[in-house]
């Protein structure tokens, strides 16, 4: 499970290191739509944190959450995206954004183990903030749906990183370093709630 993980985030980066960061804001045709999709989830912190924090919530609750979570996530941040294309208005999208890695961050510092269910409406509620992020700021010139399967896939291979996190628990120094991210992600949200990051 390690090695895949690695392996996925090591291709990943990979493909980002080697791609020209002038292709992702040209969105000519399907390729760059999926470059542009790609790219947004990972440019922003506030999308990073999250993201990772999902990953890392689903590994410290267990089976089945450490696989439902990061695929409700996507699922439900994709109805968010068609909203946010659609220009449905949803008030309060970067404070939603923002408050996502202070509670997910939280919930992982206090080794929080809420019932499957409650976490999924948490991650959900928050998955339709950073959709709706992505789907408005869907550039004109793009394919939007190679750019929305591009943003799932870069969010699935955040969750992924988070699951890896996550992991670590089984170690005593890795609940540590595990715990410490989810303080380290609260504290980023703090931050954007403040506009200091």
């Amino acid at each position: 499970m390690k090695t895949l993980i690695g392996s996925l985030t090591g291709v990943f980066a990979l493909l980002l290191a080697t791609t020209s960061v002038a292709l992702a804001h040209t969105g000519e045709g399907v390729t760059g739509g999926f470059i542009s999709g790609a790219l947004h989830p990972i440019m922003g912190l506030d999308h990073v944190t999250a993201m990772v924090a999902v990953g890392i919530l689903g590994a410290f609750l267990g089976r089945p959450a450490i696989w439902v979570l990061p695929v409700v996530f996507p699922l439900v941040m994709t109805i968010g995206g068609v909203m946010g294309i659609l220009g449905v208005p949803i008030p309060g999208i970067e404070i939603g954004i923002a408050s996502s890695s202070v509670v997910l961050g939280l919930m992982i510092l206090l080794a929080l183990r809420p019932p499957l269910w409650v976490a999924s409406v948490i991650v959900a509620a928050f998955a339709i903030f950073h959709g709706h992020a992505h789907g408005t700021e869907l550039p004109n010139a793009v394919n939007a749906l190679s750019y929305s399967i591009g943003f799932v896939v870069s969010t699935g291979l955040l969750h992924l990183a988070g699951i890896g996190i996550g992991e670590l628990i089984r170690w005593p120094m890795g609940r540590i370093v595990a715990r410490a991210t989810g303080g380290l992600i609260a504290l980023a949200g703090v931050g954007f709630l403040t506009g200091a990051l």
